[in-house]
């Protein structure tokens, strides 16, 4: 018996010891660990529940010549709620939580008040820090909600926490907006100005530590930023936003009234090559037009007649041919190798001169010359046109330049026919800006300048950095008189030529139409796809600004550049004239027999026309379409009301705005005379019809 009790001890003992050993064992790693390794440990505990986190800078500003903004970023919000705020009792949170769900409800409208109210208490029972009530609140908004209940007590006894962010936004909308960079969305920006200068308009990133506080939720960790972000720089560009918007407003509605597929309109000044106004408009998926793509410096494309002019100045400046050199155009149709060359013109012109040629715009007569000068010497006219810079990029500061197609003779598709249809725009390729700049180069005699659309880079208001004009090329021809003679063509085209109609008394524009069909991929050309362009400089007397239209796919019919792309230059220039030149002044006596002026069309206009002429626009009238009277003591403005199941009554209006507006009521138009409307075949007030014609009388 006393020998099992000492064996029952032992192991007793025994354990007692090995807990005993284990203990101190335990104990003594535990302060190993909190004494000789704690800091150690203490640092990675740290760096699991604390990290820096990046603050993005407030990104520049992009402006327009004048200062106005044409993309900033404006400050939004995350509202949070510390729910777990420990500087009010649970009482006094559930008093007034339903009044702040109530609040919040209201003002938000995206909520119900118990979802509000559920959302809230959830985050009070689960200790939530951070709770996350709602995004993109505006400064306005976030004053209000510092008022309501328990967030009136203060950031910190309130509990209230509202992180910045930076929102970007185009306060002219969609103006220019291709070109200024962002998508539809606001979110990217790797195009456009915003893409090319983002380096500068990013600013530094700054840096703040915050803490883990669960559930994959962090929050700032001090008041202060470790780091402070410094904001971007801001960058100037070229852009006047009155004439951009005229330019939008015309192209828009020459593409509507034509059915066009999409459009573009470029105004640049001559000497520095400043980008003014760059519009770029596309049909969207509901067939209405949007800036979806920047048509102007991307879309690398035939010409068409437009590069009449760079093949005619190639031939002159080789000395192969003069103005008054005659070619045989009768019939209106020539022959090269297996295919035929056709003139628009039904049977031809007969004998006429070159210059005659290029001013009614001669498929024929061109492609005839040009065949003649260099049938033997083919590679001397690719090469001429090459030392033009022709084949090259401008190397503009935004991406996306399109690059110029003209092959050589060694390449695999020239053939017997290369020659002279590249002499009328085919079998070429280049983009809207690259024609503009060789017209631009024509009326800044010879001098080939870079189109530019940023003009300085700002820090605060001070310019850090100014861009001057470039100079790609001094001369693009040999011989002064090569510039001399490529004017006399261009001025004759609108004296006398494919766009008289552009001609005035007032000013004097010098350009060229164009008109080519579109090749079909993998089904050559049709006669149903057009595109329609006028590109020219003025006053031609002394060029001060380019321009060039380019309209594809017009579906209503008219399909030459001087009739659709023609309209919208002489509009364009017509602003540009009233506004940055000085007008002819009009002598009394003829002044005397101007009757009074009578305007009507679309609001926005007729106030922008007012504004020029310091007549203040009465607030009253506010309907789209108004009728303006001038030339007397007080000018009258009357509201022109129009209804969507009555002809509309267009006495009055221009064409363009008359045939819209019958139009879009489902009236089919016809036009005789020039002028305004000054009689219409239905009368104004009249039940619409399906398929009604009304013919407006101009005058």
């Amino acid at each position: 018996m006393d020998d099992n009790k000492r064996d029952i001890l032992k192991r007793i003992y025994l354990v007692y010891f090995v807990l005993v050993a284990t203990g101190l064992a335990i104990i003594g790693k535990a302060a190993y660990i909190q004494f000789v390794e704690g800091d150690e440990w203490r640092e990675k505990g740290n760096k699991v529940t604390i990290k820096l986190d990046y603050i993005e800078a407030n990104r520049g500003n992009i402006l327009s010549s004048d200062g106005s903004l044409l993309a900033t970023s404006v400050p939004v919000f995350e509202l949070r709620i510390d729910a777990g705020n420990t500087h009010y009792s649970d009482d006094f949170f559930y008093e007034n939580v339903d009044s702040l769900a109530w609040h919040l409800s209201n003002h938000f409208k995206d909520r119900s008040r118990n979802e509000y109210k559920k959302l809230l208490e959830k985050g009070r029972k689960e200790n939530n820090r951070y709770l996350l009530l709602k995004r993109n609140v505006t400064y306005s908004d976030l004053k209000k909600v510092r008022k309501f209940p328990i967030f009136r007590l203060g950031k910190y006894k309130g509990g209230i926490i509202a992180e910045a962010k930076n929102k970007r936004e185009l306060p002219f909308r969609w103006l220019a907006s291709r070109t200024i960079g962002w998508d539809k969305d606001g979110s990217v920006n790797d195009v456009g100005i915003e893409g090319a200068y983002s380096k500068f308009l990013e600013g530094e990133r700054g840096q703040r530590l915050i803490q883990s506080i669960g559930k994959g939720a962090w929050r700032p960790l001090n008041n202060e930023n470790e780091i402070e972000p410094r904001d971007g720089l801001d960058i100037v560009t070229t852009i006047d936003i009155n004439i951009q918007d005229v330019a939008e407003d015309a192209l828009m509605r020459q593409l509507i009234a034509n059915d066009a597929e999409h459009g573009c309109v470029i105004l640049m000044e001559v000497a520095t090559g400043d980008i003014l106004a760059i519009a770029n408009l596309g049909k969207n998926k509901n067939g209405g037009y949007e800036e979806n793509y920047n048509y102007a410096i991307g879309e690398s494309s035939e010409p068409g007649s437009t590069f009449k002019l760079a093949s005619l100045l190639a031939a002159l400046d080789d000395g192969l041919i003069s103005l008054t050199d005659t070619v045989d155009t009768q019939g209106g149709v020539a022959k090269f190798a297996n295919r035929q060359m056709k003139d628009s013109h039904q049977g031809g012109y007969g004998r006429i001169s070159v210059q005659r040629a290029f001013e009614v715009s001669s498929n024929v007569g061109v492609s005839k010359v040009i065949h003649k000068a260099y049938k033997d010497r083919p590679q001397q006219f690719i090469d001429k046109l090459y030392s033009m810079r022709l084949n090259q990029p401008l190397g503009l500061e935004i991406p996306g330049e399109g690059t110029p197609s003209i092959k050589d003779t060694k390449h695999k598709y020239w053939s017997k026919v290369s020659l002279p249809w590249m002499s009328i725009g085919y079998e070429v390729a280049i983009t809207p800006l690259q024609t503009l700049a060789f017209y631009n180069a024509i009326a800044n005699n010879g001098v080939l300048v870079r189109p530019r659309l940023v003009k300085e880079i700002r820090s605060a208001g001070e310019a850090t950095e100014v861009f001057k004009p470039v100079i790609l090329s001094n001369s693009i021809v040999k011989k002064p008189e090569t510039i001399a003679q490529a004017k006399i063509m261009l001025e004759g085209v609108v004296e006398k030529g494919t766009a008289q109609h552009l001609k005035n008394n007032i000013y004097k524009i010098a350009g060229k139409t164009g008109t080519a069909q579109i090749a079909q991929q993998g089904n050559g050309y049709n006669k149903s796809d057009y595109k329609a362009s006028f590109a020219g400089y003025f006053p031609a007397d002394d060029p001060k600004y380019s321009m060039i239209v380019v309209i594809n796919n017009p579906r209503k019919g008219a399909y030459y550049g001087g009739a659709i792309s023609g309209p919208v230059f002489r509009e364009v220039a017509d602003k540009v004239y009233a506004t940055r030149l000085n007008p002819v002044l009009i002598p009394d006596e003829v002044q005397q027999t101007i009757p009074p002026l009578v305007v009507t069309g679309r609001r926005n206009e007729v106030e922008a026309l007012m504004n020029e002429i310091n007549f203040i626009f009465p607030s009253s009238v506010n309907t789209e379409w108004i009728s303006y009277r001038g030339g007397e003591a007080e000018p009258k403005v009357t509201p022109r009301e129009i209804s969507g199941d009555l002809i509309p009554d267009v006495t009055g209006m221009g064409a363009r705005d008359a045939v819209y507006l019958l139009e879009s009521a489902g009236v089919k138009v016809q036009i005789s005379g020039k002028g305004k409307v000054r009689k219409q075949s239905l009368p104004p007030g009249s039940k619409i019809s399906n398929g009604s014609l009304c013919i407006i009388e101009l005058g």
